[in-house]
């Protein structure tokens, strides 16, 4: 079956009478056109136009072609929940029917070829953290229950209970899709929240990653809230991760479990070398991981009211041990605990990938499993430290170039410029310290 065929039959098959065609870019910003299922066709075969440079960071100039974005019929997501007769379908954006190189899907892809090269699919799941939030009467973020105070709210039964149609209308979507919702909870922060779901291969739970943002962003304003995946709104309290659990399979089989290992870790030397890439590769890691100025001062937090920051600042590893960079909780995965609500999940699960395959193809060894958060590496104390490391990881930057030259270049540079526009601003503090100081 045509692939206009088959997004036809399922529009028809799901009673969906428009179609959000919808790519990222660089930043995770979601764009889309909505596409009526009469020029069904159209978009699968043509593809819908984008003028690129207004689309955001991705690469292009005023003067540039348009981007056309491709379908990909395989992530076709009804979401009559939040429009009735609505669908999204994730695309690939090209120029002059080339993928376009600055697009984080088709760099995903790109990188899901190097594994499949080397012999292994990569499995990944997904924890997204967020926060519900509101402004008052002054413009200042508050958790958007104003009983949400608690010193430790974590798993407080009360403030799950007082979010419930939130919360169950998140979960009840997620069932719908099929993507196996199996929690929800409150996070450590006051207003913090965490909707778990099942591990797919790594380009569909990068898919679900986006389209689970745009699902929380909009069912939270239909109640009044505003859902956010920023790092660090609250300086006093615990700041959003998006933890990536990674496993591979080579053919049938699952390479990271070993019947013997006297790390006792249970894993395989397959899964300490790609723990091994990930580590050395951290720092520059970072940069994709946590690529905000906001992201440092979630990593950087030294204590919060809960008494807890829960994001590492070294580059270690250890067993089920939430202090590490990399926690390994059980035989079958590892969980990388660096990244923060800001990242793109196809450059975080790319740069991953990449380094955990140069860790495989190198033999590294990552030594013993490390002991709280004083070994290893530090990692990166600000946005501009994390580029600088990413510009000089010939490794990394290859990542983002792996669907064609000069991308790694252009992030850096948006990153770099994103550090300085913040860095030239004159924020309240130095009001504060410096106004009558000398």
């Amino acid at each position: 079956m045509s692939p206009a065929s088959e997004l036809a039959r399922l529009a028809e098959a799901a009673n969906v009478r428009f179609i959000l065609a919808l790519f990222v870019d660089l930043r995770g910003k979601p764009c889309a056109k909505l596409v009526p299922v009469e020029a069904v066709e159209t978009l699968a075969t043509e593809g819908v136009g984008f003028a690129g440079y207004a689309v955001g960071a991705i690469g292009q100039q005023p003067k540039d072609p348009d981007l056309m974005a491709i379908p990909d019929v395989a992530s076709f997501t009804p979401v009559p929940f939040l429009k009735p007769g609505l669908a999204i379908v994730h695309c690939d954006p090209h120029v002059g029917g080339v993928p376009w190189k600055f697009a984080p899907r088709v760099i995903l892809k790109a990188m899901l070829a190097r594994a499949a090269e080397a012999g292994f699919s990569p499995w990944v799941g997904a924890e997204v953290e967020y926060f519900l939030v509101e402004r008052d009467e002054h413009g200042r973020l508050r958790p958007a229950d104003a009983l949400d105070t608690a010193a430790q709210p974590c798993y407080d039964a009360r403030g799950v209970t007082r979010m419930y149609e939130h919360l169950t209308a998140v979960s009840t979507a997620m069932n719908e899709l099929g993507w196996g919702n199996y929690a929800n909870d409150h996070e450590d922060g006051n207003g913090q929240f965490e909707q778990n779901f099942a591990y797919a291969d790594a380009l569909t739970t990068a898919d679900r990653v986006i389209t689970l943002r745009y699902l929380l962003t909009m069912l939270a304003e239909q109640r009044g809230m505003t859902a956010t995946f920023m790092p660090k709104p609250f300086a006093d309290r615990t700041g959003t991760g998006l933890h990536l659990h990674m496993s591979l399979t080579s053919g049938d089989h699952k390479v990271f479990p070993a019947s013997e290992d006297d790390r006792g870790l249970g894993l395989s030397s397959t899964a300490y070398a790609f723990v091994a890439g990930v580590l050395e590769h951290a720092c520059a890691l970072q940069a994709l991981l946590a690529p905000t100025v906001n992201s440092y001062k979630r990593t950087g937090a030294v204590s919060t009211a809960s008494g807890a920051s829960w994001s590492p600042k070294h580059a270690t590893y250890g067993g089920n041990d939430r202090t590490h960079y990399i926690r390994v909780p059980d035989d079958q995965r590892v969980e990388l605990r660096g990244g923060d609500g800001s990242a793109n999940p196809y450059l975080a699960i790319a740069g991953a990938l990449g380094a955990g395959l140069d860790g495989i193809a190198r033999s590294l060894d990552p030594g013993r499993p490390g002991a709280g958060e004083a070994k290893g590496d530090p990692l990166p104390l600000t946005l501009l430290d994390a580029v600088q490391a990413f510009t000089a990881d010939d490794l990394l930057t290859g990542v983002l170039d792996a669907a064609g030259s000069g991308v790694a270049d252009y992030f850096a540079e948006l990153k770099r410029a994103e550090f300085f526009a913040w860095h030239s601003a004159v924020s309240p503090w130095e009001i504060d310290q410096y106004l009558q100081a000398f």
